[in-house]
């Protein structure tokens, strides 16, 4: 049984992602009393305990929800912080000093990963990888050979277990449920493969452009951005097999079964764009070639699966914000009924923003004397069928990698095998399509698609 965490070490504490998430996600587990440990913050800032704690408050008030002045003050009282530069070893006799003798602590590396080496190495030297865990957030390297780099820096100090990769993507409700959805419900079993299902669809787009990001989006774009990580994990939770046990690792292992089954991309598999004035954002490169939309197809060789194409598209400045996945089943064999057309597809939509919604698309007669089929619409509304009060993704992952609990949490194997996906059309690239903003991009990419078959686009 995994030892929960005794304090929760905060690198970068004092930074952009601490103030937007991380305390809005720790003032909601100290909220629903899962907040049992002290929170020392780390970082350069030079301040001491009440200041962390006023900086703590005016986070909250800037980004928390309407705040419980009895939650907030225990939560500060919970602040400690520890100022002075990674790299400097006595900074780490300060901080184990002030862990008051604490044995399980849970290093949360809000900083860039250049820096994990200095403080995963500072963490071993004072004897916090014994008994702690280490949680780091994405990206994971750049490509094969730098996650493989980046996990050996970790491996160094750190076992395998010890490590929490951190993708906020997989602690979102609607994507849970995705993986409750398909192994709660035996009805979907007997269909869930390449035998009634012909094609698998799933979206990720946005209306609005790089807001303001141009120089990191410039050195990254959408394939890196969304599509190795976010949306490669959509495919294994729709793909996988039945976890063996309740254990982190069985679910891990079935996700990582489908990404070695998956083969890696090719030029042909791929379409990337570029949205038409996305040169002219301040901090892009001049004549940059950098993709704001991809679509990818892939292909799964397994039993389940063989034959069966799993399309990704993703982008910035298309025609809505939505994220989903479309799952199309084959067609009936026949038309029998009056209208003598072929009969339509029955399409589950699982929708996970801007709401959480599963359309399961049927066919029903028509009203009046003929015999003629249209489709309906099933749909399920989780919010209102189930209620709100979901937690946020942070708050689930804090309090997982608090807990010990890895489910969510990307593991090494998972991360080099879903870069070997991507890795040859990393380089191996066509060049950008460019796109009008409020669009679905360019239309190159329906080249990916079946014979005669669509888009899934949302109404």
């Amino acid at each position: 049984m995994t030892t929960p965490g005794d304090v929760l070490v905060l690198f970068g504490a004092s930074g952009d992602l601490s103030r937007r998430k991380l305390f809005p996600a720790l003032y909601e587990l100290e909220r629903n009393g899962r907040l049992e440990v002290p929170v020392v913050g780390v970082g350069r800032t030079e301040i001491d305990d009440e200041g962390f704690r006023q900086h703590g408050r005016a986070a909250l008030e800037e980004f928390g929800p309407e705040l419980d002045e009895a939650v907030v003050a225990r939560l500060l009282a919970r602040l400690r912080f520890v100022s002075g530069d990674y790299r400097d070893a006595a900074m780490f006799d300060r901080l184990r000093d002030s862990l008051d003798g604490a044995t399980h602590p849970v290093a949360y590396l809000a900083i860039p990963p250049a820096l994990f080496d200095d403080v995963a190495a500072g963490l071993a030297r004072v004897g916090l990888n014994e008994g702690g865990r280490i949680v780091v957030e994405k990206p994971f390297g750049r490509d094969h050979a730098s996650a493989v780099e980046l996990n050996e820096i970790l491996h160094k100090h750190f076992d395998e277990s010890s490590v929490f990769r951190i993708d906020h993507f997989l602690g979102k409700e609607p994507v849970q449920n995705l993986m409750v959805f398909r192994f709660a419900n035996s009805i979907l079993e007997p269909v869930w493969n390449r035998n009634h299902i012909a094609s698998v669809q799933i979206t990720m787009a946005e209306s609005f452009g790089i807001e303001g990001r141009g120089g990191f989006y410039d050195d990254v774009g959408a394939l890196r951005d969304v599509v190795q990580n976010h949306l490669l994990q959509i495919v294994a939770l729709l793909a996988m097999e039945p976890p063996v046990s309740k254990h982190p690792d069985a679910l891990r292992d079935e996700k990582v079964k489908v990404m070695r089954a998956t083969k890696s991309l090719t030029s042909a598999d791929i379409v990337r764009g570029q949205y038409r004035d996305y040169r002219d954002e301040d901090g892009v490169a001049p004549g940059s070639d950098t993709e704001t939309f991809v679509a990818v197809r892939l292909e799964i060789d397994s039993w389940r699966w063989a034959g069966v194409p799993f399309i990704i598209r993703a982008g910035k400045g298309l025609a809505t914000t939505v994220t989903e996945a479309v799952v199309e089943f084959r067609q009936p064999p026949s038309a029998i009924f009056d209208d003598g057309g072929e009969p339509s597809a029955n399409v589950l939509r699982f929708r996970m923003k801007p709401d959480d919604v599963i359309t399961l698309t049927m066919q029903a007669k028509v009203p009046g004397l003929g015999m003629m089929a249209r489709p309906v619409d099933l749909e399920v509304d989780y919010d209102e069928a189930l209620g709100v009060g979901a937690a946020e993704a942070y708050e689930r992952l804090l309090g997982d990698a608090l807990a010990g609990d890895a489910r969510l949490f990307a593991r090494q194997d998972s991360v080099e095998e879903s870069w070997r996906i991507v890795e040859d059309v990393l380089t191996d690239k066509p060049p950008v399509a460019l796109y009008e903003r409020g669009s679905w991009g360019p239309t190159e990419a329906d080249r990916l698609l079946p014979d005669g078959a669509c888009w899934q686009d949302c109404d």
